[in-house]
């Protein structure tokens, strides 16, 4: 093997390495990948950072989106409690309205039964006097016609007819 290169060496001569051909392409070659890697290395880190901005601008979007979902959100409990606050404000104004007209009707019902009462005693009492005048009336009659039979039974016709033509003159000033 020693020999090979050797003999390899001798018949190309003694020519320093970057004399020869194979050098200046190897030289050429590395340019040209140290090229084409800065190249694509450029494009590739255009495209990343594009990428990562797109990244980012959907982070933000996300956030932003996030954070009006999150105020969204906190409007919608807002409104539902205030809601339900009037919500309650209602029932309790209802109930209390139903209170107080359950208090009204009730006073309404006693006043009525108190006036019904009232009028029942009235008719009542009316009642009563009529017949207590009835009755009066009745024992006036009874009593004038027992009188009558009594008088016209005992009393001679003289003193009957001198008591008539006195209470026919003493009618005249009860009447007046």
């Amino acid at each position: 093997m020693k020999a090979w290169a050797a003999e390899a060496a001798g018949a190309h001569g003694a020519d320093p390495f970057y004399a020869t051909a194979d050098f200046w392409v190897a030289i050429a070659f590395i340019v040209f990948m140290a090229l084409v890697l800065r190249t694509v290395i450029r494009v590739a880190s255009v495209a990343l950072d594009e990428r990562a901005e797109a990244i980012r601008n959907q982070i933000d979007e996300s956030t932003r989106l996030a954070e009006e979902a999150q105020e969204l959100l906190a409007s919608y409990q807002r409104k539902q409690r205030a809601a339900v606050e009037e919500a309650d404000l209602v029932v309790e104004h209802a109930r209390r309205e139903a209170d107080r007209l359950a208090e009204r009707a009730a006073e309404d019902l006693e006043r009525s039964l108190k006036r019904r009462e009232q009028l029942a005693l009235d008719r009542i009492s009316q009642a009563e006097k009529t017949a207590v005048d009835e009755v009066r009336a009745v024992a006036a009659e009874v009593a004038m016609a027992a009188t009558r039979r009594v008088l016209a039974d005992s009393l001679p016709a003289k003193t009957a007819d001198a008591l008539v033509d006195d209470a026919i003159k003493d009618l005249a000033k009860k009447l007046h």
